[in-house]
């Protein structure tokens, strides 16, 4: 059985080691302007082969759903224990288990979708704090751009949950949020479960934005609240009949797990 870091208030490591990462030399340059045009075809390949990377690795049977949440929870915390059970319930119901393939969350996730007999898939990713695949994974990539990663968790699946997460969760709901809300993607279900987390932010969403005019009433749709894993499992099963024909084709269940490096 793996081993689990631990601490009283149930995240998985001290604050003081997550904090503000110290930036790293390739990834400041790519935003930092103008480079030569030798660096900037070898940087275009270097995305290009995360991509493809990516590609091979995690073309996996469907129907996929995605959890996003926060790395920080240990197998002690409610957070880590609901995505734990939401991974089995999932798997039981014949998805495969989709997330950033870490700690916290994503591991409850993927653990959960072992116990649950199904398929575990993670999309790590390269971090100045080394954040290693977590053991409950059939398969994984480790890419190291961010936004390669995010065009892989959303690419597969036919649904997203998310659970308490920081900043890079806030980001990936809200860029899956934004491309349902313009067309980019099918209008998949987004499950924010957790709702006593979520409350203050839909607040915001409800009242401010909506009233200030920068969305609309209808576009809170996209995202649906619950703290059953019933209900967000019977959400995704009512979806995912809609659009079956668009993950029509996709290639077989690997029958032997696999790493891509």
């Amino acid at each position: 059985m793996p081993k689990h870091n631990s601490s009283k208030n149930g995240a998985a490591l001290a604050p003081e080691f997550w904090g503000k990462a110290p930036g790293h030399p390739d990834d400041l340059r790519l935003l930092a302007g103008p480079e030569r045009a030798g660096a900037e075809l070898l940087r275009l390949g270097r995305i290009v082969r995360d991509f493809v990377r990516g590609f091979r690795a995690l073309r996996v049977a469907g129907p996929c759903v995605t959890v996003f949440g926060s790395a920080r929870f240990d197998e002690r915390h409610r957070y880590y224990r609901l995505a734990r059970e939401l991974g089995a319930a999932l798997a039981s119901a014949g998805f495969t288990v989709m997330t950033g393939g870490g700690p916290g969350i994503m591991e409850a996730a993927n653990r959960g979708a072992k116990e649950g007999g199904g398929f575990s898939v993670g999309c790590n990713i390269e971090l100045p704090r080394e954040q290693k695949p977590n053991p409950y994974l059939d398969r994984w990539v480790t890419l190291h751009y961010f936004f390669v990663r995010k065009v892989m968790l959303v690419r597969y699946s036919c649904a997203f949950v998310v659970l308490p997460g920081g900043f890079g969760t806030l980001d990936e709901v809200f860029e899956t949020a934004t491309l349902m809300q313009t067309g980019k993607i099918a209008d998949f279900p987004i499950i924010l479960m957790g709702t006593d987390y979520w409350a203050p932010l839909l607040d915001f969403l409800a009242g401010r934005m909506v009233r200030e005019g920068t969305i609309a009433a209808s576009d809170l749709e996209i995202l649906s609240p619950t703290d059953s894993v019933e209900e967000a499992v019977a959400l995704i099963e009512a979806s995912v009949g809609g659009h079956r024909a668009a993950r029509a084709g996709a290639p077989a269940q690997p029958a032997l797990s696999s790493a891509a490096r």
